[in-house]
């Protein structure tokens, strides 16, 4: 699995490394350890939960209060969703909580919330299919991102 960290002079370096951390619970693993906040500890995990070998999901503290961050396919790590967000549901009622919650109405909690710039309301909802994005910052889904083809990025998009 390939994960990517910045080097704090402006570059980054790819690593790689085989998974030996199972951090969705599957009893597979799917993430690599590593000390990531420097506490001496590798509770810390770079997570590839969609099966393409690269990282998306970052985990600081698995093992105490757990903080999640994620690349929301822009390369930029995300503000962390642990702790529950405004967001709005296909039909436009408003929500609190996630970060993994129903968005599509499908009966799962399969759609991951994500809030890139912490202001506490929903930017993205990315689901095994879809993806939604808020790209005017008004809590609502204006950008319905497709993936036909299964292959874990966008072939479309569609506006709502």
């Amino acid at each position: 699995m390939d994960y990517c960290l910045g080097d704090g002079d402006g570059s980054a370096t790819i690593w790689s490394g085989p998974p030996d951390v199972d951090v969705d619970g599957d009893g597979a693993f799917d993430a690599v350890g590593l000390d990531f906040d420097g506490d001496g500890l590798l509770d810390d995990a770079m997570a590839d939960l969609d099966g393409d070998g690269l990282a998306e999901h970052l985990v600081v503290d698995r093992d105490g209060d757990a903080a999640y961050f994620t690349d929301d396919g822009s390369g930029t790590w995300a503000v962390a969703v642990d702790r529950g967000l405004r967001w709005f549901r296909l039909d436009g009622v408003e929500q609190f909580g996630g970060p993994m919650v129903d968005l599509d109405g499908d009966g799962r909690l399969d759609d991951r919330l994500v809030d890139v710039d912490g202001d506490g309301l929903a930017d993205r909802a990315l689901g095994s299919e879809d993806a939604y994005v808020d790209a005017d910052g008004d809590g609502r889904w204006d950008v319905k991102l497709s993936d036909t083809d299964g292959d874990g990025k966008a072939d479309g998009a569609d506006e709502l």
